[in-house]
């Protein structure tokens, strides 16, 4: 038979995780965790849910990719006009969620979020496949169209637009930086006494690290 949803568990024991053990950052700890779990060859290791909210407060979550991190913060890339870079525009903050199953671990992220340069935004776009930056063009991301035959005709019409000519960056798309204000990090302990420490930024622009209880 089916187990029933409430039956569904895993009891976690892999690692551990002290407050004596954490860097003083917690950029520094995503880097050593993010190392862990490249070597552990986790299968898409940047997925990350990225939850935002509009300006009345409804939110809204849903996984993209991280495509950089750096003491500054997180940075993805996305269509400005679409539904999460409405919710920024109208309230610039944002969570982020990575959960690493294989390792037992998630990272929560909570920041202010702004635009990063066009530059860098030029710079990423450009090393994107040419499928990539074609589908930026065609797709008004998060509208109503009228079906899968209409999207695929616009993208066969930028592709014939752009057949011998460079795919600019369109000025609806580009990255922005999320800048980290508290980050937990999460290790599976058994009996669901779970680590949890937590970091918060100060005033001072120093680190306070807490346990939180499970």
């Amino acid at each position: 038979m089916t187990p029933s949803i409430a039956d569904i568990r895993k009891d976690y024991a892999a690692l551990s995780l002290h407050e004596s053990d954490v860097a003083p950052d917690p950029i520094a700890q995503f880097s050593t965790w993010w190392q862990q779990v490249l070597n552990s060859e986790v299968i898409e290791p940047n997925a990350m849910t990225v939850a935002t909210a509009s300006a009345d407060g409804l939110p809204a979550a849903r996984i993209i990719l991280l495509k950089g991190f750096s003491a500054e913060g997180f940075v993805f890339f996305t269509n400005y006009n679409s539904f999460k870079g409405i919710h920024l525009a109208e309230n610039p903050k944002a969570c982020l969620v990575f959960f690493w199953p294989e390792l037992e671990r998630q990272v929560r992220i909570t920041g202010v979020v702004k635009k990063v340069a066009a530059a860098e935004s030029d710079a990423y776009f450009q090393s994107r496949p040419a499928g990539s930056r074609i589908g930026a063009w065609a797709s008004q991301q998060s509208s109503v169209v009228p079906n899968r035959e209409w999207l695929d005709e616009q993208f066969t019409q930028k592709e014939r637009e752009f057949a011998n000519s460079e795919i600019p960056r369109p000025p609806h798309w580009g990255g922005y930086l999320v800048q980290p204000v508290v980050v937990e990090f999460w290790q599976g302990r058994p009996s669901r006494l779970h680590d949890r420490i937590q970091y918060t930024l100060q005033e001072n622009g120093s680190w306070k690290i807490e346990r939180l209880s499970p």
